[in-house]
């Protein structure tokens, strides 16, 4: 019997990358997963098919978090589909990268909406159903190290990862009345596309390895192992944590 048995996750950005690995680990562990994209709807029917192609059961739903109707829509369909949600995972963001004194309202607001107001308004509307059905829910915030790390050129992005490490400090307290917990992971450099560029400049990624104790990128799925903890029964007496998981 897998860990997460009789559960619904809804995982956003879960067509690439670190939300790849945690739905296809969800799934594997017997949740009913719910993958969910904003552009690349090839990328997440082949997760689809993955799923159904180890006997799990699935959907997909396109929508961008930034957007709160959309939002809305992705949580409501969740629930039409399988009656509950016991899991969220707020893995969607995105980064851009410029100088302090070039960042334009435009790239700033962008960075904002979908890497801090996105994962504010999921995790409102997750835990309004999960408060509605007296569910013990699990949300689970993907941040980053640059949280606490500063990263010149990527201003938005670090005040983005900041906010969300006290948006889940701060819910957690709501929360823990309705025996909901919320928790963070604080990731460092991972082997996804966000880190294609790096990988490809022999130098800059020789400069990033000298950086990491373990001396090399971690990979997604050890992230999803780091969530698939917090979203377990193993982990119900832990809530507003952060998990730094950067290879030192």
């Amino acid at each position: 019997m897998g860990l997460l048995e009789r559960k619904v996750a809804l995982v956003t950005g879960s067509d690439s990358g670190i939300g790849r690995a945690i739905a296809l680990l969800f799934a594997r562990e017997g949740a009913d997963v719910v993958i969910n994209y904003v552009r690349n709807e090839d990328k997440a029917a082949e997760v689809k098919s993955m799923i159904e192609g180890q006997g799990g059961t699935c959907l997909v739903h396109q929508a961008d978090v930034s957007q709160l109707q959309q939002v809305t829509e992705l949580v409501a369909h969740t629930v039409e589909q399988f009656g509950r949600l016991d899991i969220l995972v707020n893995n969607a963001g995105m980064k851009i990268q410029s100088p302090f004194l070039n960042v334009t309202e435009e790239q700033f607001d962008r960075v904002i909406d979908v890497d801090l107001k996105g994962v504010f308004f999921c995790a409102q509307a997750a835990a309004r159903e999960m408060v509605k059905q007296n569910i013990r829910g699990r949300i689970i915030n993907i941040s980053s190290v640059h949280e606490d790390l500063p990263m010149p050129e990527n201003t938005p992005y670090c005040c983005a990862k900041g906010g969300v490490r006290m948006l889940t400090r701060t819910i957690c307290l709501e929360l823990a009345k309705h025996n909901i917990t919320v928790n963070n992971i604080a990731s460092g450099a991972i082997d996804t596309p966000i880190n294609a560029d790096v990988k490809a400049d022999p130098t800059k990624y020789k400069a990033l390895l000298n950086e990491i104790p373990l001396q090399r990128l971690g990979q997604p799925e050890e992230v999803a192992h780091l969530a698939l903890y917090l979203a377990s029964d193993a982990a119900e007496y832990v809530t507003g944590s952060t998990f730094v998981i950067d290879g030192g």
